[in-house]
């Protein structure tokens, strides 16, 4: 987390919480949802406007985690900004990397580099990864790439239901339907 976003926890720390405004899709992205836009219904069907300001990206991703509960959010200064999910928390990037284990490496949409501990496969063929902390949709565009580690060997496709992941490794899809 930034020192400025840590500063401003300190000097407010009672700035209530936002549900709603923020959204992560299955690729990645960010969008934005004001008040018109949530009013069309949940994320991801009423999407909003696309963030695509580089800097203000990366502020969100160096401050984006998750609370005890499992609703990621992402901390805007002493405000949390919780994120309604198309699929999972993070969105992986799979690449072939001779000095990564295995030959291959990931990294989420955040930047944050890992390794595999689980690979699951669910029922409309979409591909997520473990890594020991947090799960994550594999992007579409780095199908071939991921398959090629299965087809290797390196990574066992376990099947899953897309609908139990969220309770089976602890994150909230819809934070604005479980407000503290």
């Amino acid at each position: 987390m930034d020192d400025i976003v840590k500063q401003a926890i300190a000097r407010w720390p009672n700035v209530p919480d936002c549900y709603g405004w923020l959204g992560l899709d299955a690729r990645g992205r960010w969008f934005m949802r004001d008040d018109a836009v949530q009013a069309q219904g949940p994320f991801p069907a009423a999407r909003g406007a696309l963030l695509q300001h580089a800097k203000l990206i990366d502020f969100i991703q160096r401050n984006y985690e998750p609370d005890e509960q499992g609703r990621w959010f992402f901390q805007n200064g002493p405000q949390r900004v919780y994120v309604e999910l198309e699929a999972t928390p993070v969105v992986w990037r799979v690449e072939e990397d001779e000095a990564a284990d295995g030959g291959f490496a990931i990294t989420a949409h955040t930047g944050e580099r890992s390794s595999v501990r689980e690979c699951l496969l669910d029922e409309d063929g979409r591909l997520y990864l473990f890594d020991g902390r947090v799960l994550g949709l594999v992007h579409t565009l780095d199908m071939e790439i991921a398959a090629r580690a299965v087809e290797r060997g390196l990574w066992t496709p376990v099947d899953v239901q897309a609908g139990g992941l969220p309770e089976r490794y602890g994150y909230v899809m819809r934070p604005s339907e479980l407000r503290a």
